[in-house]
């Protein structure tokens, strides 16, 4: 069956149904494709894997290959490189055989259905002018035949009136007749023009169309059958290596065969066997006097009990406590008060030094009883889970501590003044194109680039407003810093201009109850916690250790977020120090704690608490 006379008026059909035959085929090129990358694949890791557990030289590894299991091993190791080598054969006969000679034929495919389509589509067009003609030359021959009609009607009319001259009634008769004459001249093109037009389209649908659409079903029955030859290969390509394939495992199995174990055994008594007789029969000596004990059970044990409580309180402080002391931390970046401390009194008593020398009448009571206090309470949760879903952060990042809040004002300025880096950058590389334009107008339209420059220094304006407003933050929050003078604070802005980076990733140092933690988590790094830790982990976090005491020297009422009420005289523990930034964290309780400002207590610092550091 053809195509050509079968389908002579599917010309749109066979044109898609041969682009999805070449869809298919590159379809099967893709697949063959990552067939040969899945081989090259797994063939390198076959060889990183025997290359992994290959015995290392100069080693006790390579002592160990003098037994025959591992010599098997051994071999099995070298086999499979064998193995994988043959992966890599398939991967490239499937290349060169399969996916390069593929890939050039559909090239030359596509090349030759165009030009089969090309000559279709000429042979259409041709046939649609010739269809053209002869409606023109129909339309042609049946105006002029209406003409000569009204001619011919209106000459008898002319004639049969008495009262029109001769010469008017010559002129129509002679009209008439050239009227007259046009439709037979249009009659004659007309029939002209239709065995033209029945000639050419005999032969556009017995001949041209027939041949083309003959030379296209060739084309695709080539292509159905070159997609076939190229499963075969890829089954051929398979089997070619299948034998080498069965000597690497047959090298195996052998090598598997080869184990001795009595061989192996042997190598084990010649490896370890010191030479030396077995001892004989111990004699039995007779003691008949009593012995006297140098130390008594009960005060062997009391020892231990004594002694047993430290060792187990040791572990879980470095065990159980310190992993949640970031939690605690991160609390209490966010629970610290967000101003600086109000000053003391003034009717403040001389003998009230904050920060004095420790008083000798001051009863410390004994650290390991308070580790155990804060080991065996559990924190309120309910507080930190508001503190999660307290809304938004203020833009000022009002809701951090002094320190803290500088830091991240100072980060947003280096990135906004970044972004207006990057923006005036954009603005100069469009005035230098507008430049270029004007120089080369040919290059193009310099007036098209003015809205893109309007809308980027727009956007430098608003990011320096921007920016204006954070430094105006920045300088509030730096002249309240008390421990920042001005040149330090110089000194700060530019060290954090130079390096952004390290500004950003580095904040304020705090000591873990350990003394080896000194990096403060990150603001980003907090909020991560937030949204993590505090979900998952937060039911098992242990509150901060005791590092001190402090008395109260005045009432404070703690009425901003984050602090806590004292009464003068009373006795708190401290559990973090003042950072600079004028606050001190106490602890009540197992549930009360929070921040005082420094100048309102006297804080003993216990020496010998983990953690406890002086901070200047």
């Amino acid at each position: 069956m053809s195509w050509g006379t079968e389908l002579w008026d599917q010309f749109d059909n066979l044109e898609k149904h041969t682009q999805w035959g070449i869809d298919i085929l590159e379809k099967y090129i893709k697949f063959v494709k990552e067939r040969t990358e899945i081989e090259l694949s797994y063939a390198k890791q076959l060889r990183n894997l025997a290359k992994k557990y290959q015995p290392k030289k100069n080693s006790k590894e390579e002592e160990e290959y003098r037994y025959t299991a591992c010599k098997a091993f051994l071999s099995t190791l070298n086999e499979m490189n064998d193995y994988a080598g043959q992966h890599e054969v398939i991967s490239e006969n499937m290349t060169s055989n399969i996916t390069v000679e593929l890939a050039r034929y559909v090239q030359e495919l596509k090349q030759e259905r165009k030009s089969y389509f090309h000559d279709g589509r000429k042979a259409q067009q041709h046939i649609e002018i010739c269809w053209k003609q002869l409606e023109s030359s129909k339309r042609r021959f049946e105006r002029d035949c209406k003409e000569a009609d009204r001619a011919q009607q209106y000459f008898e009319k002319m004639d049969a009136d008495i009262n029109v001259t001769k010469a008017d009634v010559e002129k129509a008769r002679q009209q008439a007749q050239m009227r007259h004459q046009m439709a037979e001249d249009s009659k004659a093109d007309y029939s002209s023009t239709l065995q033209k037009f029945n000639h050419e389209q005999h032969e556009y649908y017995h001949t041209h169309i027939p041949n083309i659409f003959q030379k296209i079903q060739e084309m695709e029955e080539r292509r159905i059958v070159r997609i076939g030859e190229s499963m075969k290969t890829y089954a051929e390509v398979d089997r070619q290596v299948i034998p080498i394939i069965g000597k690497c495992l047959d090298e195996i199995v052998k090598a598997a065969e080869s184990i001795d174990q009595k061989n192996d055994s042997q190598l084990v008594i010649e490896a370890y066997k010191s030479g030396f007789e077995p001892p004989g029969d111990i004699e039995f000596e007779d003691y008949t006097q009593p012995m006297k004990r140098t130390v008594s059970d009960n005060s062997l044990s009391n020892s231990r009990g004594e002694g047993k409580p430290e060792l187990k309180f040791g572990g879980k402080s470095k065990g159980k406590l310190w992993p949640f002391i970031k939690k605690n931390k991160l609390m209490s970046l966010l629970t610290s008060p967000h101003q600086p401390p109000p000053p003391p009194p003034a009717s403040a008593s001389p003998s009230a030094v904050p920060n004095g020398p420790q008083s000798p009448k001051q009863q410390k009571e004994p650290l390991s009883h308070r580790f155990n206090e804060f080991m065996t309470s559990k924190p309120k949760i309910h507080c930190f889970r508001s503190l999660k879903r307290g809304g938004a952060t203020p833009e000022d990042f009002s809701n951090l501590p002094p320190e803290q809040r500088r830091k991240k004002l100072q980060q947003k300025v280096d990135e906004l003044n970044k972004e207006i880096q990057k923006e005036m950058d954009q603005r100069d590389a469009i005035t230098k194109m507008k430049d270029v334009y004007l120089k080369n107008p040919q290059m193009g339209d310099p007036a098209s680039l003015d809205h893109k420059l309007t809308e980027v220094s727009q956007n430098i304006e608003k990011l320096r407003l921007e920016a204006q407003k954070f430094e105006a933050w920045l300088a509030e929050v730096e002249g309240r810093l008390p421990a920042r003078s001005e040149q330090a604070r110089r000194q700060s802005g530019m060290f954090d201009a130079q390096n952004p980076a390290t500004v950003n990733s580095c904040a304020q140092d705090r000591e873990s109850p350990d003394g080896s933690y000194t990096e403060e988590q990150s603001q980003e790094g907090e909020g991560k916690v937030l949204a993590t830790d505090f979900d998952d982990e937060f039911d098992e976090e242990e509150p901060l250790p005791a590092i001190g005491t402090c008395k109260a020297l005045y009432t404070f009422e703690g009425q901003n977020e984050g602090t806590i009420s004292v009464v003068e005289g009373e006795t708190l523990y401290v559990i973090e120090e003042d950072k600079g930034d004028g606050w001190t964290r106490i602890r009540r309780n197992e549930d009360e704690e929070g921040y005082v400002p420094t100048s309102y207590v006297e804080v003993y610092l216990d020496k010998n608490a983990k953690g406890a550091k002086t901070y200047i």
